[in-house]
């Protein structure tokens, strides 16, 4: 008998993961690899107007594709399931599989907000429509998404599909022009483990990120993302591959499938944002026009000029950048908890760079907003703003997102952050100070010098009752004093949390690396606290990565 990998990962990931030097991500990657979605995942698929999907047809090549419907086509019955009810054309080059049901893989995104989680699962027909059984839940980075409004034209009839097995002038020069597309790719070993399936992704970037080779050939940088390499470890073990390009003014969808191979080490003339490179040799083309009825404007005039207007060092890593508006004109409302999205044009990079960061400020003060951000050796903005940013200069950035924060109720909340996921925290402190719930602020740093926003917490701490603070210090210094500094010598424990409140009453928000989040996540269901009550954020090494 064949044994089943626990891993979340198979052998392809497994090894993308080691030659990208992240390590053994499944140590830590486990709670964030579900078998069933999360009450805010569900919440979030149910609301939108389409859907991004991968599988294969009859012949076994790989498509990507989108299927849209009416406002509330999609439903939850059950963390383990999905329905869609609506039709999918027969121009769409798995409308076979649909048809016919098999394995699936999907992305979820809202373009306008960058929100976006994947899943992979088996595909059947139902008594009212298409129903997915879960097979791999978990939740993705906004970063590369372009931000896009929304809006709906009645459904006519679409032109003719065109179907080629190369590129034509004009769809290459479309795709020269995109900042977006959508890739599938699979992985089956016939083991039967919940890392067998599609999956399917976007890649974003500058107008002209792709880089159209030929007729049958495209280059696809590959950024920083959340280090699962899903899409690079499935091609590893099997260059199978498709593509969508989404025409968002016409609803027209380009598909390419075909096979592809990974380049560790591109060469010059790429961009220098890029880690890897997906070369894709084309074998099949299918071009729809008006394939859907959705159509989408890009958000560019949301976009608000802001000026750094100082500087402050928190930690030996960590500084706070406070922005103010260049126009004068309040800054837009944001729930404490969420990120803001902002960009930079950082010298040699083509186009700006976005990356999104927890606002750490007041909600309340809508004169400045306040980031604090590390600086990461691997992280191209973080060391960009550290090293460079000075008073005065500018930077663009989009108004806050993120349903990241505070469930509402009376009851008592627990914040628990490690390093740098403090900042949403502090902020959630900020709005919860002098309120009728019980506030635990749980924090676990290094030391006194890596332990940031000490002073402006204590401060909090001394003028309102209703907060407690519990710190540990991995490895306090010599001048840290205990009970003053730091509560615990030592690393924080689910259980030491657990305690802190009634795990039927309390809500735990978790903010920080991966690893401390899924030994944290497990630790507290373990001592009994529901899953529905945990709450979290995963940080990478450029900003929020999302959960």
């Amino acid at each position: 008998m064949t044994q089943v990998d626990e891993s979340p990962f198979h052998a392809g990931e497994r090894d993308a993961q080691r030659r990208a030097g992240v390590g053994d991500v499944s140590k830590w990657a486990g709670g964030f690899v579900r078998d069933h979605l999360p009450e805010q995942h569900r919440a979030f698929y149910t609301s939108l107007p389409f859907m991004v999907f991968a599988g294969a047809d009859a012949e076994g090549r790989i498509w990507t594709t989108l299927v849209d419907g009416e406002d509330g086509f999609i439903r939850s019955p059950d963390p383990g399931r999905l329905t869609l009810d609506t039709v999918v054309d027969g121009t769409d080059p798995l409308a076979a599989l649909f048809a016919a049901g098999g394995d699936i893989g999907a992305l979820g995104i809202e373009l306008a907000t960058r929100r976006r989680n994947r899943f992979s699962g088996r595909l059947s027909a139902g008594d009212t429509g298409l129903v997915i059984d879960m097979r791999q839940t978990f939740g993705n980075c906004p970063q590369y998404i372009h931000p896009r409004g929304l809006t709906r034209v009645a459904r006519r009839e679409a032109p003719a599909a065109r179907r080629s097995e190369t590129l034509s002038e004009a769809q290459m020069a479309r795709i020269s022009r995109a900042d977006a597309l959508f890739i599938g790719s699979g992985h089956h070993d016939g083991s039967g483990a919940a890392s067998n399936g599609f999956d399917a992704s976007h890649r974003g970037g500058a107008p002209g990120f792709v880089r159209v080779e030929g007729p049958n050939r495209l280059l696809v940088p590959d950024y920083a993302g959340n280090n699962f390499f899903n899409t690079i470890g499935n091609l590893m073990s099997d260059p199978r591959v498709g593509l969508v390009f989404v025409d968002f003014e016409t609803g027209g969808l380009l598909h390419v499938t075909g096979r592809a191979r990974v380049d560790w080490s591109p060469g010059g003339g790429v961009d220098p944002d890029a880690l890897r490179l997906i070369e894709v040799e084309i074998e099949a083309v299918v071009d729809r026009p008006g394939a859907l009825s959705l159509r989408w404007t890009r958000l560019d005039g949301e976009a608000r000029k802001l000026r750094l207007a100082r500087r402050v060092r928190e930690s030996d890593g960590i500084t706070s950048f406070w922005f103010s508006p260049v126009d004068g004109r309040p800054l837009a409302e944001f729930r404490p908890g969420q990120h803001l999205p902002v960009a930079v044009q950082i010298p040699g990079q083509r186009g700006m760079t976005e990356r999104s960061y927890s606002l750490s400020g007041v909600a309340a003060d809508r004169s400045h907003y306040r980031l604090s951000i590390k600086r990461e050796d691997r992280g191209l903005m973080s060391r960009f703003l550290h090293d460079h940013l000075c008073q005065g200069d500018m930077i663009e950035a989009r108004p806050p997102a993120g349903d990241f924060g505070v469930p509402d109720g009376d009851g008592p909340v627990v914040l628990v952050s490690a390093g740098v996921g403090l900042t949403p925290m502090v902020s959630m402190l900020h709005a919860l100070a002098g309120s009728g719930r019980r506030v635990w602020f749980v924090h676990g740093a290094r030391n006194g010098r890596d332990h940031a926003m000490r002073a402006e917490v204590d401060g909090l701490m001394a003028r309102h009752r209703n907060l407690r603070r519990q710190v540990y210090y991995s490895r306090p210094d010599r001048t840290d004093v205990p009970g003053v500094a730091f509560d615990v010598a030592g690393r924080m424990s689910a259980e030491a949390v657990a305690v802190l409140e009634d795990p039927a009453e309390a809500r735990y928000l978790l903010c920080g690396p991966g690893r401390f989040l899924t030994d944290m996540q497990a630790g507290l269901e373990g001592c009994g606290v529901p899953p529905g009550h945990i709450l979290f954020e995963r940080f990478g090494p450029d900003g929020k990565v999302g959960a």
